[in-house]
């Protein structure tokens, strides 16, 4: 059993300033792994099992100074209204990950590949979609009435579908090779940077140089020790530093392949360069760097409102969902509501954006941490004058209210709220012209397709009797097919595929060097399918309990805690808390 210690809220951590690597420092780091790549690519399935709970165990011992570590490096009073969020967001998706990965493995020992849980299903184009969530009872429990897909890529069939997972396990297959992979650590969402690093290790059997993002270098001792059974064999190494340090060592010779999780422009630096020279570079596709290269990148994710019957309770209910996107992690998310799409037709619009602005107005202000954050919102505070700013209290210095633009004109395509991420706490709203409902749904599906920038993530919010309804049921599943995004969630926020873990997280593939948008490859991918195009999860219409990451879950502090203890050991014996908190919220 995990030992209990003491809660978060107990633990006042002040993250520490840790200097850049120096290039010595660095190129032995390289040198140790070079020399023992070939060792991590013969280590046994069954050896790697018993890394895992290693691994398990040390993420344990680290969660609690983790999560602190990352509150106040975010500015968030631990007992205050976020205070659980880092618990959250942080070390319970690693170990769900942890947890979920060694399920495949241990298929893997088994000579099989991952086991999907669910049902095949044939999807429109002559595409198959494996059902992957529920995984188990657990998952059943927690999130009633929650279920998840992914999409194959054309030409993947239900009989070769097997022969696409775990492709680096099985002999023959040329993606068993070992190299060095560097990890460009992310600096807004704690559990990123040791959840890519997993998926290099245990997925595509590369030893891993994880360079931390300097905005949360603090964390690079926790995940030290989380990977330390690694590094003792020479599989893992982490390094610090900032752009100078991460174009060394995106050039180094040693280094095989690179993951990225930021910015477009911080994969264009790398593959073309900077400056002039950089641009003419991408704009003739002649890279400064050709290695392979996976990435995700951002998004100006959208959440489209199918008009339908609602109620006033589903009208709040998903104007809390929606702002619930945006406020979570100060909208420092890549995958945060960033355009809500409507009809200009649908009687309940106004009343939907007048609930909208008290949700927004119920939470308040955070800290802008994440670097730029106030010039970003003031460029778009000026391209749009009319911006509404909202907030449960008035912003205090270096904190921002929550930024509301309604009514951009559709027409605007080239409108900054729909060609750039925000990437702070701003949102915006667009109604488009159509006939009826399912004229809308075509046009929704072009809107967000060919004007919104980026393909990681979009949300559909739709009633049921929409769903089924005679004219709109076919125009609803066109939707689904059509929408070109990595994650599209149905009645939950998309974001919710990146904590799932089993769910491939990812831009929608096809992405060519020179525009790369939201990025390439996918991570996360626990039963590890080698051709996805993408995943949709759906949730009822209204969820209960309420989910955890609402802003106004009076119990998130104690489920976290609980949950991620939970996620360590599973016990039929910790349910009653769980569920207890769960329903309080």
């Amino acid at each position: 059993m995990p030992q209990e210690t003491t809660s978060p809220s107990a633990i006042r951590a002040e993250p520490a300033t840790i200097p850049p690597s120096t290039r010595e420092e660095m190129d032995s780091a390289v040198g140790v792994l070079r020399a023992h790549a070939a060792a991590w690519g013969a280590v046994s399935v069954a050896e790697r099992l018993v890394l895992l709970d290693q691994i398990r165990r040390d993420t344990m011992s680290v969660a609690e100074r983790w999560a602190a570590l990352s509150s106040a490096g975010e500015g968030l009073d631990p007992d205050g209204p976020f205070g659980a969020e880092e618990t959250l967001v942080g070390p319970y998706l690693l170990l769900r990950n942890i947890r979920l990965l060694r399920a495949s493995l241990e298929d893997i020992a088994a000579g099989r590949r991952p086991t999907i849980p669910g049902p095949i299903f044939d999807r429109a184009g002559g595409r198959i979609a494996a059902r992957i969530f529920p995984f188990d009872a657990w998952d059943r429990i927690f999130y009633t009435g929650v279920d998840a897909e992914v999409w194959m890529e054309p030409g993947v069939t239900r009989e070769n579908l097997p022969s696409t997972q775990a492709v680096a396990y099985f002999p023959g297959d040329e993606s068993a090779s070992t190299g060095v992979s560097l990890v460009l650590g992310a600096g807004n969402v704690s559990s990123i940077s040791p959840m890519d690093t997993l998926y290099k290790l245990f997925v595509e059997n590369r030893v891993v140089l994880l360079k931390m993002h300097p905005l949360n270098a603090y964390l690079g001792p926790a995940f030290a020790k989380v990977f330390s059974c690694l590094a003792a064999r020479g599989f893992f190494r982490v390094v610090y530093g900032g752009a100078e340090e991460g174009a060394y060592l995106s050039a180094h010779p040693g280094v095989d392949d690179l993951h990225v999780t930021g910015s477009d422009r911080t994969y264009d630096a790398i593959v073309f360069g900077t400056g002039p020279e950089g641009l003419a570079r991408k704009q003739r596709d002649e890279p400064k760097n050709a290695k392979p290269f996976s990435s995700e990148l951002g998004n100006v994710s959208p959440m489209i409102v199918v008009p339908g019957p609602w109620s006033d309770a589903d009208v709040r209910y998903h104007a809390e969902s929606v702002a619930a996107s945006i406020t979570n992690n100060a909208g420092f998310n890549c995958n945060a509501t960033r355009v809500v799409v409507t009809w200009a037709g649908w009687p309940l619009r106004e009343r939907f954006l007048a609930e909208l602005r008290a949700a927004l107005s119920a939470v308040p202000c955070r800290k802008a941490y994440y670097p730029g954050a106030l010039d970003r919102f003031a460029t778009f505070a000026a391209a749009h004058p009319e911006m509404e700013r909202l907030g449960k209290t008035a912003p205090a210095e270096g904190e921002l209210p929550w930024g509301l633009i309604a009514n951009v004109s559709p027409e605007r395509k080239d409108d900054l709220c729909f060609r750039t991420e925000a990437f702070c706490s701003v949102l915006a709203e667009t109604a488009l012209p159509a006939s009826d409902v399912a004229d809308f749904l075509r046009a929704a599906a072009t809107f967000v397709n060919d004007t919104v920038w980026g393909t990681l993530n979009a949300t559909v919010l739709v009633h049921p009797a929409t769903r089924r309804g005679a004219e709109t049921k076919a125009a609803f599943e066109r939707l689904i097919a059509d929408l070109r995004y990595g994650t599209i969630g149905i009645n939950h926020w998309a974001g919710v595929g990146y904590g799932l873990a089993i769910s491939p997280w990812g831009a929608f593939p096809g992405h060519v060097r020179n525009d790369i948008q939201s990025g390439t490859g996918f991570v996360h991918n626990t039963l590890m399918f080698s051709r996805i195009e993408k995943t949709v999860l759906e949730a009822p219409f209204r969820t209960y309990p309420k989910p955890m990451w609402f802003p106004t879950h009076r119990t998130t502090k104690a489920l976290a805690q609980r949950l991620w203890r939970f996620e360590a050991e599973p016990s039929v014996l910790k349910l009653p808390g769980i569920l207890g908190n769960a329903i309080r919220g």
